[in-house]
């Protein structure tokens, strides 16, 4: 088996026809096509349904398509770093909203210092997102709050946040007693804060379900008058005053001081955690590798500067 086998292969699946991709690659068809039958020839097995209207993976093909795509990343990475003479590559990197707002450009800035040839492409979105993207070999790592739909990942706890409920300073219904703004250490408590309308991100959002599950337990549940799956949009249906959140407090970040009333809940029970997955350490390049290290060495310093606000932090 070739490298070029595996990127005629890859390229048939990506164009859904041998034709097409043979044009793409200045290929005559036959020839192509001749290519990805001695490759199904050595692999003992069918990699392509074929049809009038074009080709698509079967099982077997859809699993060698994901190996394959990363197998030629690692090789374009490696060719890279040989001709450079230094650790080079491309990483994908996934960071969900509320994470992103807080560690997304000191990582950048981080990983730039350190590795400036490793390119970087940082995806932001909801968390769920992240792990199907993770699944699928889109993503080297990626910072996740919950492992249930894990594939062969490795994985690294980070740190706990904690929550805060977060709205405009005049709403109705605020528990008496608080200030506006996290710094002055205003606080509260679960319970004092059910009656309060809120809009939260859907059911697919890993902070829904932390929130419901929370909820759930004092015997109540959330009064969610609008889903919003977007940190920015979300925040501005709060800054109109008719609904709070419940926010991490890495999502804080791009509030401005006074801006917001916040107050950290101090359910024992409530906090986010933050772990770092990826794909499994056999096949993550060296410039994945090194963005791990970076990326996790990135967070637990925030933390331990109190840039971001946590209730429990992993050093190992």
């Amino acid at each position: 088996m070739e490298l070029r086998q595996l990127r005629y292969f890859v390229r048939v699946v990506e164009a859904g026809s041998i034709g097409r991709a043979a044009m793409s690659i200045g290929m005559v068809t036959s020839a192509l096509s001749q290519q990805i039958s001695r490759l199904e020839g050595e692999l003992s097995t069918r990699l392509l349904q074929r049809s009038a209207s074009g080709v698509v993976p079967t099982d077997a093909g859809l699993a060698f398509f994901r190996q394959a795509q990363l197998a030629l990343r690692h090789a374009d990475d490696a060719v890279q770093a040989a001709q450079q003479a230094r650790l080079a590559g491309h990483v994908s990197v996934g960071l969900p909203s509320t994470t992103a707002a807080i560690l997304g450009a000191p990582f950048l800035q981080a990983m730039n210092a350190r590795y400036p040839d490793i390119r970087l492409h940082l995806v932001e979105a909801l968390s769920g997102h992240l792990s199907d993207m993770l699944n699928g070999r889109l993503l080297d790592l990626a910072i996740v709050f919950h492992t249930e739909s894990a594939r062969r990942w490795s994985v690294m706890p980070l740190l706990d946040e904690p929550l805060f409920l977060c709205a405009h300073r005049d709403m109705p219904g605020l528990p008496a007693g608080g200030a506006s703004g996290a710094a002055l250490g205003t606080t509260t408590r679960l319970d004092a804060i059910a009656h309060l309308p809120l809009v939260l991100p859907s059911g697919r959002h890993g902070l829904r379900a932390l929130v419901n599950n929370a909820f759930q337990q004092l015997g109540q549940t959330p009064r969610v008058v609008a889903e919003v799956d977007g940190l920015s949009l979300l925040m501005d249906v709060v800054q109109l005053g008719n609904a709070a959140t419940i926010q991490p407090s890495s999502a804080t970040a791009r509030i401005a001081p006074g801006q917001l009333h916040m107050a950290r809940i101090e359910d024992a029970h409530l906090f986010r955690p933050n772990l770092l997955a990826s794909l499994s350490d056999d096949e993550l390049s060296p410039a994945a590798l090194a963005a791990r290290l970076v990326l996790a060495d990135v967070s637990r310093t925030l933390a331990r500067e109190g840039k971001w606000a946590v209730v429990a932090l992993h050093e190992s």
